[in-house]
């Protein structure tokens, strides 16, 4: 997947890759054969418009877990204020914690956002008193624990 928003480098898309990709968002193992017939189309160029569409970087096959069931029951978003020359270095370090599932580059307040699963609030106050707050070049952090999560779409 890209990580630089507003990429030019996008091909065009007709009305059959974008209901691939619609349908494929909504179950990711539904049979080419059911878009197809959907689509009055051969399963066959369901498949080639699939290949195609993953190997040009628009769609990504991938196992979303449930955090919960996997025994994190504290999620995080933090806001994190840097030393601006050590900016990039700070993400590419934070991006190497487990914890850290989602790190973005923002404007406004932080310069750095990041998304972390930890088991409890213990383990989220160790991870932030242990390995975020000793980062050469992080200078303050504010954290958003989640109390319930409201809607969650994988786009």
């Amino acid at each position: 997947m890209e990580n630089v928003i507003g990429n030019d480098k996008s091909e065009k898309l007709d009305a059959i890759d974008l209901h691939v990709i619609e349908a494929l968002r909504k179950d990711g193992r539904e049979a080419f054969a059911q878009i197809a017939e959907r689509l009055g189309v051969s399963p066959g160029m369901i498949r080639q418009r699939y290949n195609r569409l993953v190997d040009l970087g628009y769609l990504k096959v991938i196992a979303a877990t449930n955090p919960l069931m996997m025994g994190k029951r504290t999620m995080a978003l933090i806001g994190i204020r840097t030393d601006g020359r050590k900016m990039l270095q700070v993400a590419e370090f934070l991006t190497k914690f487990d914890e850290v599932v989602y790190t973005v580059f923002v404007s406004g307040g932080y310069d750095i956002m990041i998304e972390v699963f930890c088991k409890d609030h213990e383990d989220l106050l160790r991870f932030m008193t242990e390995k975020l707050a000793k980062v050469d070049g992080v200078r303050e952090t504010e954290s958003f624990i989640y109390l319930k999560i409201a809607k969650e779409v994988y786009f």
